[in-house]
């Protein structure tokens, strides 16, 4: 276990076949860490169940993070890819900083689909053309959270 304190935050939850994150904050090395395994955590019926699934993650509230990061989200990614994931939505106000910083840390492979939208409507919208049935965020209950 590391002596640092985790700095940054994030919300996870499971709506039908759609992993949904929320992050705020600036992130070490910790909050990576800690949002890794909840995200496997929350992704593991998933990706065992053989269907693709989607993950949506806004990030206006997000203050980018330290490059002892990139490794770490780099294996998520990986894996999330290698268990079935087939579309991601990023939601953030128009940011050239955090643009150029998500491009470096999450890499599509062509295994998936990442787009960028900058309002959670067209989010939503755009997944459940996908196929990826999502509620309006905040009605129902998560089939499991973290935080």
């Amino acid at each position: 276990m590391s002596e640092w304190t985790q700095h940054g935050e994030f919300e996870l939850a499971v709506f039908n076949r759609v992993v949904v994150a929320h992050l705020a904050g600036g992130w070490n090395l910790e909050a990576a860490l800690a949002y890794d395994q909840q995200f496997r955590d929350c992704a593991a019926k998933l990706a065992q169940s053989g269907q693709p699934w989607a993950h949506l993650v806004t990030l206006d509230d997000w203050s980018l993070g330290v490059p002892e990061i990139n490794p770490v989200i780099d294996s998520l990614v990986g894996w999330c890819t290698d268990h079935g994931l087939q579309r991601a939505a990023h939601v953030y106000a128009p940011s050239v900083l955090k643009r150029v910083h998500l491009q470096d840390l999450v890499r599509p492979d062509g295994r998936f689909e990442l787009r960028h939208f900058d309002q959670l409507d067209s989010a939503v919208s755009w997944l459940h053309q996908q196929g990826f049935e999502l509620p309006a965020i905040g009605e129902q209950s998560p089939q499991g959270s973290a935080r």
